[in-house]
């Protein structure tokens, strides 16, 4: 009797649906390459690549865009224009977002990547015609690639949480954060050498192209997942969404609307660091070049190399941490326990900041701080809606990943202007007020921190 209870099906080994936690087979040479950026079980591995070569194409393809979105924005339009179209995305996000809704209630999920890779696509064409013909297309390009950037990259990890368990998402998201920085970084290192030889409309057909290609890496990706898990994957490939829209859900569900607060305020305080590193470069320039205005060439020069050290540091730092820490973080502290270290860090940079703006201290530590944000916070955030429905996974993500990311940058770009021209706040001044939403964003992560300890116990 015990050898038939042993073998008799559980909820934790269903039928149909074997359980990828429990391994039949010794791992492959290929899956012990990848156990060093994390911990691959038997037959996850090439499902596993497959999702993170689409997102390094994917970056990689954004970061294309955005060269040429920098490079037209301000040569037609100048950097108030570029701030003011920054808030009309915002402005637009609100009524895009039911309608990606209204379309993903009408499509499974392999169709719903498809066509909106197609579209998107076919976008790029028309804007690379346009571009081609002299228009000058400058503001609603760059709107474009605002709303192109965050709805496709939150769509394709939607498409891994929906793969995903969320055992396997603990330990396999870290590996897919690996390609995502691959593609930031690869793509911004192409775009450098391409824009001026190819010029930037033939950039965006380029970027048309790897969008092609992320829509056959999602739909392979998600043959080889879905057989592997078994028959209730395969019945998500033709499964269509419920008819709630991502703001709706996110009103209805405190978990939710948690998740769109503390996305808020992590823009909220990421760019007010920036803005604090920003004066204090400014002020650095002054003192070692020169006021005079025959200097501003050369202080511009010395504040452009300064920025491309400190990204170059930046983007180092948060590959070498999505590479070889994330996963260890997440396997000795857990998912929600990762949502304190970001928040930590942003206290002992503004802290630093209020007791001695020091240029050289302050930028180690927001090296530190974007370094994390754009490794293991990204992650976590991704890794956050594993337990959550799949109308949530595509639908309140979206509504996340657009509207509240581009209103955490209007939020912040209005403390900003009441901070410089009423209240006339000094570097200290504007740490002080960084400090609080801090404070703030720690008291959202631990009630965050109770909610995900319901929804997913084990994680």
């Amino acid at each position: 009797m015990g050898s038939n209870q042993a073998l008799a099906p559980s909820q934790d080994f269903p039928v149909g649906n074997f359980s990828p936690e429990f391994e039949l087979s010794p791992k492959t040479s290929l899956q012990r390459v990848l156990s060093i950026v994390t911990d691959v079980h038997a037959g996850e591995g090439f499902g596993a690549i497959l999702l993170t070569v689409d997102l390094t194409v994917l970056l990689g393809g954004y970061y294309l865009l955005k060269t040429v979105r920098e490079s037209l924005i301000l040569a037609q339009g100048g950097a108030e224009v570029k701030a003011y179209s920054s808030a009309a995305q915002a402005i637009l996000l609100f009524g895009v977002v039911p309608v990606y809704g209204w379309i993903s209630t009408r499509m499974n999920r392999n169709q719903l990547l498809r066509w909106t890779s197609v579209f998107f696509a076919s976008n790029l064409l028309l804007f690379a015609y346009l571009g081609s013909r002299g228009i000058h297309e400058a503001v609603p390009y760059f709107i474009w690639v605002g709303i192109f950037n965050v709805f496709t990259v939150a769509q394709l990890w939607a498409f891994a949480t929906d793969l995903y368990t969320e055992a396997q998402g603990k330990r396999l998201f870290p590996m897919l954060g690996v390609g995502a920085s691959l593609g930031a970084v690869g793509g911004a290192w192409i775009a450098g050498k391409l824009i001026k030889p190819v010029g930037p409309f033939n950039m965006m057909l380029i970027a048309a192209a790897s969008l092609c290609l992320c829509a056959g890496l999602s739909r392979w990706a998600s043959r080889v997942i879905s057989q592997r898990e078994g028959e209730r994957e395969k019945k998500k490939d033709v499964e269509t969404l419920g008819p709630q829209g991502g703001f709706q859900l996110l009103i209805s569900d405190p978990y939710l609307r948690l998740l769109a607060v503390l996305t808020i305020l992590l823009n909220i305080v990421s760019l007010s660091g920036d803005f604090v590193l920003g004066k204090l470069v400014v002020n650095h320039a002054n003192e070692v070049v020169g006021l005079g205005k025959q200097l501003l060439a050369a202080r511009g020069a010395y504040i452009g190399a300064y920025y491309a050290n400190y990204y170059a540091w930046t983007n180092l730092v948060s590959f070498v941490i999505q590479a070889f820490l994330v996963s260890r973080v997440f396997k000795y502290i857990g998912i929600r326990g990762s949502l304190f270290i970001l928040p930590a860090l942003s206290v002992a940079t503004f802290s630093s900041i209020l007791v001695l703006p020091i240029l050289s201290v302050v930028r180690v530590l927001k090296i530190a701080e974007n370094g994390t944000n754009y490794s293991l916070q990204n992650t976590v955030r991704n890794a956050l809606l594993l337990p959550t429905s799949r109308e949530a996974k595509y639908k309140a993500k979206a509504a996340i990943e657009t509207f509240c990311v581009r209103l955490g940058d209007v939020s912040q770009a209005g403390i900003i202007f009441l901070g410089t021209r009423f209240l006339h706040l000094s570097v200290r001044g504007f740490a002080k007020i960084t400090l609080m939403f801090t404070a703030l964003w720690l008291l959202v992560a631990g009630a965050l921190y109770r909610q995900h300890c319901q929804k997913a116990p084990e994680c």
